[in-house]
């Protein structure tokens, strides 16, 4: 339930006649009842919200405007089932999920839920997807810290802009995603780096480690040597990602092509032609090939078009011409 500070704001700004404050704090109120553990009741607070704002056309301000461009949210409908990975780590990511939504029987011991999170991997690997997969199974939504523009476009001001960033997180309940992590993580001990990057690193650290918000904080790189040491202790897990096994390879062909796939496939020959690719690399070539059997008026995806196309990505993947 709400707490009486807040039913007290909702009936001043409802009588108010002030809009966007009265659903700013039915936000923070889903955001209360998620804390708690009730992600299914959040979730449907959130969407009660969004149907009354287009109902008013109510001009929706999800960030402040200076952040606009550097956080980008979105409402991922990608369930954990698309996902394709070892067992083990699928295993690991169940467990971030059961410990959020049932966070509040670990309170009742003094414990909290896993919910800083870093993912290392090779690009293409499932770093993104499992963020927007988390987001979906928790009933949040996914905001996509840029990285890359906080530090190129406001080098100056890159430690105030992650402070706003950090209050959005107490603020707005989400899971965040601050992709391309090693732009602001590097080592603080490299000879090339910059006192600037140093200072804003500094304030990452504190801000993480003092951050208390129910938000989820998702860190992803593909470069894990250029880390510096002292996040790692900041997270409550890291999970390393991989290319596919065969095996992997060939669940996420039959994931994609579904319908396309026929009864009978050389999967020996098909899974061949994998090895090497990314989830990412592999999954174009399946589309490729749904496009290409679409636009030939065929029902299914036979062997020879799916070789074809992987072996394209295969050629674009190591440079070679066709």
């Amino acid at each position: 339930m709400a707490t009486a500070e807040q039913l007290k704001s909702l009936i001043r700004s409802h009588f108010s006649d002030e809009p966007e404050r009265f659903f700013t704090i039915v936000l923070q109120v889903a955001a209360h009842e998620a804390q708690k553990g009730h992600g299914e009741l959040a979730h449907e607070i959130r969407k009660l919200v969004d149907k009354a704002r287009k109902q008013k056309g109510a001009r929706i301000i999800k960030f402040p405007q200076d952040l606009k461009g550097l956080v980008l949210s979105e409402e991922p409908e990608l369930s954990k089932s698309a996902l394709v990975v070892p067992l083990i780590l699928f295993a690991r990511i169940e467990r971030i999920i059961q410990e959020y939504k049932q966070q509040h029987k670990l309170r009742k011991h003094g414990l909290i839920n896993r919910r800083k999170i870093m993912l290392i991997g090779p690009p293409g690997t499932g770093k993104t997807m499992t963020a927007l997969i988390l987001a979906h199974e928790l009933h949040l939504p996914l905001n996509i810290v840029q990285i890359d523009q906080l530090v190129t476009k406001y080098m100056g001001e890159t430690s105030a802009k992650l402070r706003q960033i950090f209050s959005l997180l107490q603020r707005d309940i989400g899971v965040y995603l601050f992709d391309e992590f090693d732009a602001i993580g590097g080592e603080r001990s490299l000879d090339n780096d910059v006192g600037e990057m140093r200072r804003v690193l500094n304030s990452f650290l504190q801000f993480i480690e003092q951050d208390t918000s129910g938000s989820v904080i998702i860190a992803a790189t593909n470069n894990p040597k250029l880390l510096d040491r002292a996040l790692f202790r900041r997270f409550d897990d890291v999970l390393y990602y991989e290319k596919p096994d065969l095996g992997e390879c060939k669940r996420l062909i039959q994931n994609i092509l579904r319908s396309f796939k026929p009864s009978k496939f050389p999967w020996k020959a098909i899974t061949s032609e994998c090895i090497g690719l990314s989830h990412a690399e592999i999954d174009q070539a399946c589309m490729d090939s749904i496009k290409q059997a679409i636009l030939s008026d065929k029902r299914k995806v036979n062997a020879a078009l799916l070789r074809q196309m992987l072996q394209e990505r295969q050629n674009a993947h190591s440079g070679r011409k066709e």
